[in-house]
């Protein structure tokens, strides 16, 4: 016997939370095979076997649990007493090891084998999940709300990205769609799982997603078209705008577009913009730009005579109500300085003069009839 084929496997140490190297199996050259017990398998026993050449090699080739490999070895004196006494027998340490039938190697690699394929459909699995992730990340598009404008542009987007990372298949598409919906989509999402389940046509989702979700109204078109600026910096309301119109209507010729963003600007702006040197949109942000400081002097004015608003009121003119109550029209003048209040108080001064000199005369008169009596 000049060489024994022995079997490695990474298998599940006693705690199970890390991975020990063991043989599980040896085969000789006339093709039977040997089981080691248990406590047997693990490498750290076969103490020649960790001291070959090709050990190393062996390690390398394993590092997942439950892969296996099947190496010849040539024996020395060491290794031919380990595993084999005078007899013939296989044997380690103080033990006979138990021969398996051709049967039950069978079934013993068939078993491994299912494992093995088990174990490789989970990990692919889980990887794939993962990998689905990573890949979502460099996704360039927003995640998609009911709020969203346009629905069909957005789906559109989505195909796109799934071709750019050559996701083609239907369950891995409708997969990674979950991960590009919000609040209520995920609940939309979730009653789709269980009508139409993760295993049919994406060209079937795609049309319930649109069914849902496409805005077949105005409210769109007009919002975009009536859109202009408000505040802030230009080039803000500019792209803006943009993305509203390009919502609308994505294969809108450039000019077209330019002249819309636009006839939103201020009109002092507008005014100053050569319109047959604009005929795209990069054109117009860059001219608009130049008109940044203008519009924040503006602002800045406003904002400073909106900050007094008590010292404007009470330099407002108000109708006199002398005049008012005197049925003289509507004045506008202090009323302290009022000619017919001055008038009116002398008027009132000169009555109550009289008032008192016809008192005097009829005092006397009766007095001087008191003393003739």
């Amino acid at each position: 016997m000049d060489r024994l084929q022995f079997e490695f496997t990474m298998i599940a140490s006693n705690d199970g939370k890390s991975n020990t190297l063991a043989i599980t199996s040896i085969s000789t050259e006339e093709g039977k095979c040997y089981v080691l017990p248990d406590e047997l398998k693990p490498v750290i026993h076969h103490k020649y076997i960790i001291k070959l050449n090709t050990f190393s090699k062996i390690k390398n080739s394993i590092k997942k649990r439950y892969q296996t490999r099947k190496i010849w070895i040539k024996l020395d004196e060491d290794l031919k007493k380990t595993y084999v006494d005078e007899e013939g027998n296989m044997q380690f340490l103080d033990q006979y090891l138990e021969e398996m039938s051709t049967k039950q190697a069978r079934d013993h690699d068939d078993s491994l084998h299912q494992i093995l394929e088990k174990l490789i459909e989970s990990t692919s699995k889980k990887e794939t999940q993962h990998n689905l992730k990573h890949v979502s990340e460099k996704f360039i598009i927003e995640k998609f709300t009911s709020k969203n404008p346009n629905a069909v542009q957005w789906i559109e987007n989505f195909e796109k990205e799934c071709e750019r990372f050559n996701l083609t298949k239907d369950e891995t598409r409708i997969d990674i769609l979950r991960l590009f919906l919000e609040k209520s989509c995920l609940d939309w999402y979730s009653s789709m799982v269980i009508k139409l389940t993760v295993n049919s046509e994406w060209s079937e989702w795609k049309d319930k997603f649109l069914e849902t979700f496409q805005n077949r109204g105005w409210d769109m078109v007009t919002t975009a078209f009536a859109f202009k600026y408000k505040e802030g910096l230009l080039i803000d309301y500019a792209t803006k705008k943009e993305r509203l119109l390009l919502d609308v209507n994505r294969s809108m010729d450039p000019k077209t577009m330019t002249d819309l963003i636009a006839t939103g600007l201020p009109g002092f702006i507008l005014n100053k913009l050569n319109r047959d040197e604009l005929n795209n949109t990069t054109a117009l942000f860059n001219e608009i730009r130049k008109y940044e400081g203008m519009m924040f002097k503006r602002n800045s004015t406003l904002v400073k005579n909106s900050t007094f608003p008590y010292k404007n009121k009470t330099n407002e003119k108000k109708p006199c109500k002398t005049c008012e109550s005197l049925e003289k029209g509507i004045r506008y003048h202090p009323e302290e300085s009022c000619w017919f209040k001055k008038n009116k108080n002398e008027s009132e001064k000169v009555i109550k003069v009289k008032n008192v000199n016809n008192n005097s005369i009829i005092e006397v008169d009766m007095n001087t009839e008191k003393k003739n009596e």
